[in-house]
């Protein structure tokens, strides 16, 4: 016999990752408008193409570019991809933690924290770039927020700042010195502070062998490519990012694993 579904609770997921797409809709603008030194209020939505005013059902998350099979109603110009591709990620990440968590604080602290990394992926794509107003106000909200969670005490954050910044900062200076030209920018010594106060010293150390490694397997085909070596401008927030994520969903059970299973510890 099949289980019944219960519907409100169906309802509930359907309404948080609708939710999440709609918030995904907003980041696209902030991505866009920020860096750019725009408003992100006014003028509102419009193709960048022609400029036309873009109408509420022409703006509907993921569905809107469907319809419209990725082009704009009016000029026809082609619309990135990555529009609804914020917007479904964005929608999933929502999802994801409301059935991890239901409604509980921690939910709406670590969706702030991946709404923070979405953002600073997608500029730092873009501009190789990453706003202070976001990294810096990401760090102050994560160490407020360590008095509010039984995860994470105020002193780990503070901790995972100091070190995580540090450790970059440190990185970085030492790569100045022996190169005499900057190999990584303040804004990825920044982002991994914002991190160190969501995650803690453990989450910082995950994050950067994660980064390294992701970010390597990555960067590898693109100076290859690019045939600049060593010299070629990879953006390297998104990986920190993707560190940063994993070890959100990942991080303490691999940590358990790593000392028990593979160490005996």
């Amino acid at each position: 016999m099949f289980q019944s579904i219960d519907a409100w609770s169906l309802a509930r997921q359907v309404w948080v990752f609708a939710a999440g797409c709609c918030l995904g809709s907003f980041f696209n603008v902030v991505i866009y408008r920020l860096p750019a030194g725009k408003s992100l209020v006014t003028p509102g939505s419009h193709c960048p193409g022609c400029g036309h005013a873009i109408a509420f059902y022409d703006n509907i998350p993921i569905f809107s570019y469907l319809l419209l099979m990725g082009k704009c109603r009016y000029c026809r110009g082609r619309i990135s991809i990555r529009y609804p591709a914020v917007e479904a990620i964005t929608g999933l990440f929502a999802l994801g933690l409301f059935l991890r968590y239901g409604w509980e604080a921690q939910f709406a602290i670590e969706f702030v924290f991946i709404s923070l990394l979405i953002l600073i992926t997608f500029i730092d794509l873009d501009t190789y770039e990453i706003p202070n107003v976001l990294s810096l106000s990401g760090t102050v909200f994560g160490f407020l927020c360590s008095f509010a969670t039984p995860r994470l005490s105020w002193t780990d954050s503070l901790l995972g700042i100091l070190i995580g910044g540090g450790s970059f900062y440190a990185i970085a200076a030492l790569f100045q010195y022996l190169r005499k030209k900057e190999g990584m920018g303040m804004g990825d010594v920044k982002l991994l502070g914002m991190i160190g106060a969501f995650l803690g010293l453990p989450g910082v150390l995950l994050t950067i062998m994660v980064s390294s490694i992701v970010g390597t397997l990555a960067g590898l085909p693109v100076m290859w490519r690019s045939r600049e070596g060593m010299s070629t401008r990879i953006p390297f927030g998104p990986f920190l990012a993707i560190g940063a994520i994993c070890y959100l969903f990942w991080g303490p059970a691999f940590i358990q694993w790593y000392l028990s299973d593979f160490w005996g510890a």
